[in-house]
């Protein structure tokens, strides 16, 4: 019991710390602390690291992998029921039908073999899932997403032709530049689709993506600590 009131400490005092540097980034850009969501990455954390959290009031929390999801979420989205969670990491088309199952948001459809089965799936189950678009905003040859330059045509055949509840979109930028120019880029591209949420910033430079109008940033390690080995 010691280590758990130990976690519940720490990670408490660590989502007051975040929420209080998104209000200050918030503040600083004249926007309203409330515009932004916090999605709590606890990708590699157990349920015991998790709980800490929840007991907190945090329910918005993000997840890398499908099956890893599976295998602890349930029980604790019963305990739970108002969490909402994010899958935020690269999804396989043959996980789709699981992702659909899971997630309430899914932020990375990047291709159009994977939008068709994701809206496949969706009209099967009558369950609509908010889709984000991930644009590789670096157009890095190993990173996931679609280019800029066709982040636009890929918005509208996600829409039209696929008829997925589109509401955003979500980048990394590569993680040895500054950041902002690629911020900057996302929030054009998230303003002439007419999309209302950009999921951007991590637990390093979350608090320029506030000034760059995100509307949902990505903190992890921030808050859970380092990443557990798997």
């Amino acid at each position: 019991m010691a280590d758990r009131h130990q976690d519940a400490v720490d990670v408490a005092a660590n989502l007051r710390a975040v929420r209080e540097r998104i209000a200050g980034a918030a503040r600083e850009s004249r926007r309203e602390a409330p515009d932004v969501s916090l999605i709590a990455v606890s990708k590699t954390h157990g349920a015991e690291r998790i709980a800490p959290a929840l007991d907190a009031g945090h329910r918005i929390f993000g997840e890398n992998r499908v099956q890893e999801a599976e295998a602890k979420w349930p029980p604790l989205r019963q305990a739970f029921p108002s969490v909402e969670l994010h899958l935020i990491g690269p999804l396989q088309t043959n996980k789709a039908k699981a992702a659909v199952a899971l997630f309430d948001v899914i932020q990375t459809v990047d291709r159009p073999k994977l939008a068709g089965i994701l809206s496949d799936e969706m009209s099967r189950t009558g369950r609509r899932r908010e889709c984000y678009v991930e644009v590789n905003v670096g157009e890095e040859p190993r990173k996931a997403g679609v280019p800029p330059m066709e982040a636009d045509r890929f918005i509208a055949e996600c829409r039209e032709r696929y008829q997925l509840p589109v509401r955003g979109v979500m980048c990394i930028p590569p993680f040895d530049q500054e950041p902002s120019p690629y911020f900057a880029l996302l929030a054009k591209i998230a303003e002439r689709n007419g999309l209302p949420s950009i999921s951007m910033g991590m637990s390093g430079d979350y608090d320029i993506a506030v000034a760059f109008g995100a509307t949902h940033v990505r903190v992890g390690t921030a808050i859970f600590g380092p990443r557990e080995p798997r």
